[in-house]
C-alpha cells in the first residue's frame, strides 16, 4: 500500500467518527435550538495516529522511520526496546530512492556497505561489518550455499521492507553469520484494496513495466489477496550484457476469525543476464597500462554469453492466537532454483598484472569460458509459540522454538580457455566452446534447531536472554556425511530512561553451517562467531526522531573467503576480529523534511578483504508546492567511502581511492499518479569498489536515471 492509498486509510476513521456523531446530534437539532457551545463544554479534539495503533512489523510503513521489526526477537518488538542495531528500510524509502536491485536498496542503511563487489548482474553483494550476511525472506533463509548459482536477485519491487539486524543472529536463526541478517519482508495482502500499475524508463534501454494489486476479495474481509507483477527489458553499462526479468508474485490471505490467519504466497522469477565482472586484472583499470584505461563497458565474453535462472516457490505464514497470553505461527517455504551459467572472466591471476598471455603487449587476456547447469531444492520450515505472562514484578514474552531446512543441488560444469585482444576484441576469433560437461557430486544440507527465548520487562529495565541448540548434516554424494552441533546464546540489557535515551548491552553468538565443498573437494566447516556490542538509542515518545549509537568487538572463525589459487572455489581462514562504531539518525522537520544519516567506522581484520575504514552517507527529501499545487517533492542524497587497501603488506593489492557519490530525486505525486526521476551518481563517477589481492578489480555502477509513472486506482 503506497502513500496515497494509505493517507484514505488514515483518514477513514476521523471521517466515520465525524459522520456518526453528525448522525447522533442531528434528532437533538431537529427538536430545540441548542446555544452556541461554550469552550467549556466543546467536545475535546480527538487525535488518531493510524500509523502509531497500526503499525507492526510487517506493515506498511508511512516515512522512513518504522517503530517496530521482528527480525532482532522474532517477535513483534518495538526497536527502542530491542538491545542490539537493527535498521529497517522502509518501502516508502525505496520507492524514493528509485532502488532497482537489492544493493540500491540499502545504499542508506547504516553499517552496510551495499556495493561490496560493485556491479555484479549476478548477485546482490553486500557487507556487514565487514563481511556478507545470511539473505532472509519472511523469516526463512534464502539459501545455505553461499555461491551465486544457489539462487536468484530479489526485487525491491516484491518487497514491503528490509529489516538489517547487525551482529550475530545465530540464536534466533541458526543460519545468521557473524556479519548478521539481511531479513526482507515481502508484501502482503491488505485489508483496504490499493492498485496501481506503471511503467519505467531508463538508463541503457530500460523498459519496464509493473503491477501491485490488494484488497478484500469478500464483503466480510475474510479473505484477502495481492499480486505483484512485472517484465522488464534492459542492457547494463557493460556491452552485451541484458538485465532481462519476468516476475509474477501471488499471494491470499485467509483470516477467519481475528485469531486466526493464513498467508498462501507464491513466486515465478525468470532472469535472463550475463555477467557484468570481467574480472580485469589492475593494469588497465586501476593501473596503467601501455594500452591506456579499459572502458567501463568492454566485454571480453562472446555476445550469447548468459547467467540464466528460474526460480519458483510456494509457501506459506500461519498465526493462531489460542488467547490473550499464546500465540502459535508456523513460516514455510518450498523453493526450485535453476541456474543456466555460461559465460568468459578474464584469467586476471597468472601473473602480477594479468597479462599472462601478453606481459609486454598487454592488450591479449587469457579468459576462461565456464559453463555450468545448476539444480537447487531448498525447503524450510520455523514454528514457534510465543507467550505473555507475569512473575511478580517482572513481565515476559517467552518464545518457544523449532527450525527445520534442508538443501540439495546438483550441478554440471566444465571449462576451456582463449585468448582475447581486450582493447580491440573480434568476437568469434579465437572462441572455443565447452564441448563436455562434467557432472559434479550431488551436495545435501541438512539443519535442525530447537531454541528459546524470554524477553523480560522489569521497571526500566529490559532483559532478553535466549539458548538454541543445532544439529547441521552435510553430505557429498560418494563421502561419509558430517554432522556437526553447537550451542548458541545471547544475552542484552537495557534500561529505558523517561527522556527517551536508552543504553543497552548485549552480548551475541552466531552458528553458521557452510554446505558446500573447497578445491579440495573438503566439505566446509561451520562458521562460528561472538560479539559484545554496547551502546544507545534515542526514540522519545511522539517523535519522529530517532538516533542509535553502538560500539561493537566481533569475532569470527572459519569465515569463507576467495581461494587465489582457484577463484571459482572458496577457502576458510582462522579466527578474525573486526570492530567498530556506527551512528544512525533519522527525523521528519516541520513535516516537509524527511532526513536520514549514517555514519560508519570500521577497524577490519584484513583477512576479510579490504574495507573502507570510514563510510557516511546522508539523505533528505522535501515536499513542496508549485503555483499552489502540492504533491512535489525533491530529494539528494551523498554517499562516502574512504580509501582503503585489500590484503596484507607486500601481497596487498592496489590502493582504491575514496569516492562521494551524488542520488537525485524529483518527483509529483497526487491521489491518483506518481511521476518520478531517479539519477543515481548523478555526475557519473568513474570508481572503484574494490581492487582485490587476488589480482582484479570491480568497477562501481556508472549514471543510472530511471522515470517512473505509477497509475493508482
Amino acid at each position: 500500500m503506497h502513500a496515497a492509498g494509505l493517507t484514505t486509510f488514515r483518514r477513514l476513521p476521523i471521517t466515520l467518527a465525524a459522520a456518526a456523531l453528525a448522525a447522533a446530534a442531528a434528532p437533538a437539532a431537529a427538536q430545540t435550538a441548542e446555544p452556541p457551545q461554550t469552550p467549556e463544554n466543546t467536545l475535546p479534539v480527538i487525535r488518531v495516529d493510524a500509523q502509531a495503533e497500526r503499525e507492526t512489523a510487517t506493515s506498511p510503513v508511512i516515512g522512513y522511520r518504522a517503530r517496530n521489526a521482528a527480525t532482532a526477537t522474532k517477535t513483534d518488538t518495538p526497536l527502542a526496546e530491542t538491545p542490539q542495531s537493527v535498521t529497517v528500510v522502509t518501502r516508502d524509502q525505496i520507492v524514493d530512492q528509485g532502488a532497482t536491485n537489492l544493493q540500491d536498496a540499502l545504499t542508506y542503511a547504516a553499517g552496510v556497505r551495499s556495493d561490496g563487489y560493485g556491479l555484479d548482474s549476478r548477485a546482490d553483494s553486500f557487507m556487514v561489518r565487514g563481511s556478507e550476511p545470511s539473505l532472509y525472506l519472511d523469516g526463512l533463509q534464502m539459501y545455505s550455499s553461499g555461491w551465486y548459482t544457489a539462487t536468484a536477485r530479489p526485487d525491491p519491487y516484491t518487497l514491503e521492507r528490509l529489516e538489517v539486524l547487525r551482529g550475530p543472529a545465530g540464536m534466533l536463526f541458526g543460519a545468521g553469520t557473524a556479519a548478521g541478517v539481511v531479513n526482507m519482508v515481502s508484501k502482503r495482502p491488505q485489508p483496504v484494496a490499493s492498485r496501481e500499475v506503471g511503467v519505467q524508463f531508463g538508463s541503457w534501454g530500460r523498459k519496464q513495466i509493473q503491477a501491485d494489486l490488494t484488497g478484500p476479495l469478500t464483503a466480510d474481509g475474510t479473505w484477502s489477496y495481492r499480486l505483484v507483477a512485472l517484465h522488464r527489458k534492459a542492457d547494463t553499462q557493460v556491452d552485451h550484457v541484458p538485465d532481462d526479468r519476468s516476475l509474477v508474485m501471488p499471494s491470499l490471505t485467509w483470516q477467519p476469525s481475528a485469531a486466526t490467519s493464513l498467508t498462501l504466497q507464491g513466486l515465478w522469477q525468470k532472469d535472463k543476464t550475463g555477467s557484468t565482472s570481467q574480472f580485469f586484472p589492475w593494469q588497465g583499470t586501476i593501473l596503467p597500462n601501455v594500452n591506456g584505461p579499459l572502458p567501463t563497458s568492454r566485454f571480453i565474453g562472446e555476445p550469447g554469453d548468459g547467467y540464466d535462472t528460474e526460480r519458483k516457490t510456494f509457501g506459506w505464514l500461519f498465526e493462531h492466537r489460542f488467547n490473550d497470553q499464546w500465540t502459535f505461527r508456523q513460516n514455510a517455504r518450498f523453493a526450485r532454483t535453476f541456474n543456466d551459467s555460461h559465460y568468459h572472466w578474464a584469467d586476471f591471476f597468472s601473473i602480477t598484472g594479468g597479462w599472462g598471455e601478453d606481459p609486454f603487449g598487454q592488450r591479449l587476456l587469457g579468459r576462461y569460458n565456464d559453463k555450468s547447469l545448476t539444480w537447487t531444492r531448498m525447503a524450510g520450515i520455523d514454528n514457534h509459540v510465543e507467550g505473555h505472562f507475569d512473575t511478580g514484578p517482572v513481565r515476559h514474552t517467552m518464545l518457544i522454538g523449532a527450525e527445520y531446512s534442508r538443501q540439495r543441488q546438483d550441478k554440471r560444469e566444465g571449462s576451456v580457455f582463449s585468448v582475447i585482444d581486450a582493447y580491440a576484441p573480434v568476437y568469434g576469433l579465437g572462441y572455443v566452446p565447452v564441448t563436455e560437461l562434467t557432472d559434479q557430486p550431488r551436495t545435501t544440507q541438512r539443519n535442525a534447531g530447537i531454541y528459546v527465548q524470554d524477553q523480560m520487562k522489569w521497571g526500566n529495565w529490559i532483559f532478553v536472554a535466549g539458548l538454541r541448540h543445532d544439529r547441521s548434516t552435510a553430505g557429498t554424494a560418494g563421502s561419509a556425511s558430517e554432522t556437526t552441533k553447537a550451542t548458541t546464546r545471547r544475552l542484552g540489557a537495557m534500561y529505558v530512561l523517561p527522556s527517551g535515551w536508552s543504553p543497552y548491552l548485549s552480548y551475541t553468538e552466531s552458528f553458521t553451517p557452510l554446505a558446500g565443498t573447497d578445491a579440495n573437494e573438503r566439505l566446509f566447516k561451520p562458521l562460528r562467531g561472538e560479539q559484545v556490542e554496547a551502546g544507545v538509542k534515542y526514540q522519545p515518545v511522539g517523535s519522529d526522531t530517532s538516533f542509535t549509537a553502538s560500539v561493537y568487538s566481533l569475532k569470527e572463525k572459519n569465515r569463507i573467503v576467495s581461494d587465489p589459487t582457484s577463484p571459482n572455489d572458496g577457502r576458510q581462514l582462522d579466527a578474525t576480529k573486526n570492530k567498530g562504531l556506527e551512528l544512525e539518525f533519522k527525523t521528519t522537520l516541520a513535516r516537509d523534511v524527511d532526513l536520514i544519516a549514517n555514519y560508519n567506522y570500521i577497524d577490519a581484520d584484513p583477512k576479510l578483504g579490504g574495507m573502507p575504514r570510514n563510510q557516511a552517507a546522508v539523505w533528505g527529501k522535501y515536499r513542496f508546492a508549485i503555483a499552489g499545487v502540492p504533491g512535489f517533492s525533491a530529494g539528494a542524497g551523498v554517499r562516502y567511502m574512504s580509501a582503503f587497501r585489500d590484503g596484507i603488506g607486500a601481497e596487498a593489492g592496489p590502493r582504491v581511492p575514496s569516492v562521494a557519490l551524488l542520488d537525485l530525486m524529483f518527483a509529483y505525486e497526487s491521489e491518483q499518479w506518481r511521476l518520478a526521476l531517479n539519477v543515481n551518481n548523478a555526475t557519473d563517477k568513474v570508481y572503484f569498489s574494490t581492487c582485490l589481492a587476488r589480482g582484479d578489480c570491480w568497477w562501481g555502477a556508472r549514471r543510472n536515471v530511471v522515470a517512473t509513472a505509477t497509475y493508482k486506482f
